[in-house]
């Protein structure tokens, strides 16, 4: 089987690769880095392709899905969070005397 040959996979996984393929694109990135990404997730998940074999299905990990291309942290402004951390500083302060 050469480098790139799809055969292998089943169909849930061509099925969820086209979809992730299809969000990436969405989101402005180009058709072969969309791919790529689509076909790494899938790996990642599921392991590859169809493995032969007794007692080789294991379960996926899905968190990359969960993610869905969210960075980490949080989603408060710059300015709420300092805002935040003005009024923390105002409370312990008044709190101490």
């Amino acid at each position: 089987m050469p480098r790139g040959d799809k055969s292998r996979y089943t169909d849930k996984q061509k099925r969820k690769a086209e979809h992730i393929e299809d969000g990436y694109e969405d989101r402005g990135v180009s058709k072969d880095e969309a791919e790529r990404r689509a076909w790494a997730t899938v790996n990642k998940e599921s392991g590859g392709g169809k493995k032969s074999g007794s007692g080789r299905g294991k379960t996926g990990n899905h968190e990359s899905s969960k993610k869905g291309g969210h960075k980490g942290g949080t989603s408060q402004s710059a300015e709420r969070r300092s805002a935040a951390a003005r009024k923390g500083w105002e409370t312990r302060r008044k709190k101490e005397r």
